[in-house]
């Protein structure tokens, strides 16, 4: 069985009734709900309240693929967590950044640059196109796929280059933005999804559930677990051979 995590800072929900309107029992659950019918794969959510955030290492020791929305609270988050979010992420595991968790501590770790965007929130449309269609993530997908009503980022994304760009958005007010890119980091793979912003019903959009689930399964960890070095300098006293 393959575990999925999902955080979810879980604050939008309690304090925005626009946002509860939509996501009464928060995004995680909404997106845990989306990936329920996946066979093989076993789902479960941690918030912000929660001891540890609901990333315990006994939590995190079991999850192949963490998915984390965040927004309003990432300097809430402990460093203690990040820490230990980040080992795992270097010994493997999955990592699926969404929307405005692009300026989360972990994210910013990760890329070490400033993640800084551009961006709108007035309610308009964003056509997302699929510019890699041999990548396993857009499986399933049309050409494009529309949000009716979204919060617009930007360029520039202050980001490295992608290993992977999968997504390139548009909006109606004329900016781009790209919106779906990957990386690897030690073992970890890391994809960033920009769809998702809290006032808006994306989540319950059948396209973006579809790129989710896709991802999850792209991103565990299927390579070596012998090779050694990764996370950190090993001393090995011990040659493989006489010398």
């Amino acid at each position: 069985m393959i575990q999925v995590t999902i955080f979810n800072e879980f604050l939008h929900e309690k304090e925005n009734p626009a946002v509860a309107a939509h996501y009464p029992e928060g995004i995680h659950e909404v997106i845990a709900d989306a990936l329920a019918d996946e066979e093989d794969l076993v789902v479960f959510t941690a918030t912000l309240a929660e001891l540890e955030h609901g990333l315990t290492d006994e939590i995190l020791d079991d999850t192949d693929v963490l998915i984390w929305w965040g927004h309003k609270a990432h300097e809430d988050v402990e460093d203690e967590i990040v820490d230990r979010v980040y080992q795992r992420v270097l010994a493997g595991m999955g990592l699926i950044v969404l929307h405005s968790a692009h300026f989360s501590k972990i994210f910013r770790r990760l890329m070490g640059t400033s993640c800084g965007l551009l961006w709108r929130n007035i309610g308009e449309k964003e056509r997302v196109w699929v510019v890699d269609p041999t990548h396993p993530i857009t499986e399933g997908l049309d050409a494009y796929f529309e949000l009716p009503e979204t919060e617009m980022y930007g360029e520039v994304f202050d980001v490295p280059p992608p290993d992977e760009l999968i997504f390139l958005s548009w909006f109606a007010g004329g900016e781009v933005f790209r919106s779906g890119m990957t990386w690897r980091r030690g073992r970890g793979r890391i994809f960033y999804f920009r769809p998702g912003h809290e006032t808006y019903p994306i989540y319950h959009d059948p396209d973006v559930q579809l790129v989710l689930t896709n991802a999850v399964w792209w991103a565990v960890f299927d390579g070596n677990k012998a090779a050694r070095g990764i996370g950190s300098p090993i001393n090995v006293e011990d040659p493989i051979e006489d010398i």
